[in-house]
């Protein structure tokens, strides 16, 4: 609970000082005054209008992310494993991407909320088809791995039949991630999708627990790979889905948290979940904060990169740190 209450804290402390930070500073006196819908009108448009869904929605894609990783690794037992591993946030971004191809989001906008839900829902059913035939951890891995290879290389595929520059362009910037230009509707969208898919991932805690003592183990005590796998996979489906219908494909996040909570909690997975989507949130909050501040005129750098060049040296850190440990 000190670990909780500490990482809720920096979370508050960090979205603070973001609904301050940007082209045009906000005094700490000013932003409580905004925040309260009193002072100066623009202040208030640029917290309110601005900033703020910006960055809440950071909060709740990383958190969804944070907690899927978390999840995912306690699952399969496999300190690599993310949503990306096993192909939930590749086939969310092939459907939100054929929908920019097709045209079909400049008509109907909530057609890529869809389609990347689409995606991660068939990506979900696949694997869920896999814990019905009681794969083992590592089927889920390899089947996982081989379909998000399958949807990397027709996402591709889109984006060399693109009919021309624009829609190649919109397909890759999307693809790189971003929270820029989201109003409070898509927070409120987002938020209890992915509140609900953290929910359903938490109700795994106990069976990750007793995976983690071994699979026969956990047969023994009545939960399989298959019966635990079911919640994990909905809730990411959840979690993974509505955070790249948002957000685009963001990665290292549900990689690199489940690390850094793990050292704290004993190594138990039922709790790294809950400390896994804060830091997540921090995380990706921390990443929009460096993106909004390195951007410059015309030229602004996406979530996405931000998220691969601080997740890629901290990843390589704790590997390091687990390794000198282990010796």
């Amino acid at each position: 609970m000190r670990l909780i209450a500490i990482l809720i804290f920096a979370l508050a402390i960090l979205l603070f000082v973001s609904l301050s930070l940007g082209a045009q500073k906000i005094p700490i006196g000013s932003l409580i005054v905004g925040i309260m819908g009193r002072g100066d009108e623009i202040n208030q448009i640029i917290i309110w209008q601005i900033r703020l869904p910006r960055s809440l929605l950071a909060i709740l894609v990383g958190a969804g992310l944070g907690a899927s990783g978390a999840a995912l690794q306690g699952l399969l037992r496999n300190p690599l494993a993310d949503p990306a591993v096993v192909g939930i946030s590749s086939m969310a971004s092939l459907f939100a991407a054929f929908v920019i191809y097709t045209g079909l989001v400049s008509v109907l906008p909530w057609t890529l909320f869809a389609g990347a839900m689409l995606g991660a829902g068939l990506a979900a059913l696949f694997l869920l088809l896999l814990a019905f035939v009681r794969a083992s951890a590592t089927g889920l891995i390899l089947g996982g791995v081989a379909m998000s290879a399958m949807a990397t290389a027709a996402t591709a595929l889109l984006m060399n039949l693109s009919p021309n520059p624009w829609a190649l362009s919109e397909i890759a910037y999307w693809l790189m991630g971003s929270v820029a230009d989201r109003s409070l509707s898509d927070v409120m969208l987002a938020a209890p999708l992915i509140l609900f898919g953290i929910l359903i991932l938490s109700r795994a805690g106990s069976g990750l627990d007793l995976l983690s003592l071994g699979e026969d183990t956990a047969a023994s005590a009545g939960r399989s790979v298959s019966s635990t796998g079911k919640w994990v996979v909905i809730g990411s489906m959840l979690c993974v889905g509505v955070g790249v219908a948002s957000a685009g494909a963001v990665g290292f996040v549900g990689l690199a948290a489940p690390h850094i909570v793990r050292p704290f909690v004993k190594f138990l997975p039922s709790r790294t979940l809950l400390p896994s989507a804060l830091v997540g949130g921090i995380l990706l909050l921390f990443a929009d904060m460096a993106s909004r501040l390195l951007s410059g005129p015309g030229t602004p750098l996406y979530l996405g990169v931000v998220t691969a060049l601080l997740g890629a040296p901290l990843f390589l850190f704790l590997v390091w740190k687990t390794q000198k440990e282990q010796v």
